[in-house]
């Protein structure tokens, strides 16, 4: 437990954060989640829809510190080679 005044306040702090950024990963993952369902369903047009939407949420993620750039870079180009697959076996 916390002794000083100070590290109750950082106790406080980090827990708030703790709860934000959980709750923003959550987000971020079913988001995720959305659009490689849509790409198994070979939805190519919904794909595209929610991956707009993933890679707002991944950008301000990672400017924020939540998720690391890279992860943030690698995970956009990962959905998009998979929508792109999606296309080209759908059309």
């Amino acid at each position: 437990m916390p002794r000083t005044k100070s590290a109750e306040k950082r106790l406080r702090q980090n827990t708030v954060r703790r709860l934000r950024n959980r709750a923003v990963k959550s987000v971020v993952r079913t988001q995720i989640r959305k659009v490689r369902e849509s790409v198994t369903a070979g939805d190519a047009q919904k794909a595209e829809a929610e991956y707009r939407e993933v890679a707002k949420k991944l950008d301000q993620a990672g400017a924020r510190g939540i998720l690391h750039p890279n992860k943030v870079a690698r995970t956009k180009s990962r959905l998009q080679s998979a929508i792109k697959k999606a296309k080209g076996v759908s059309t």
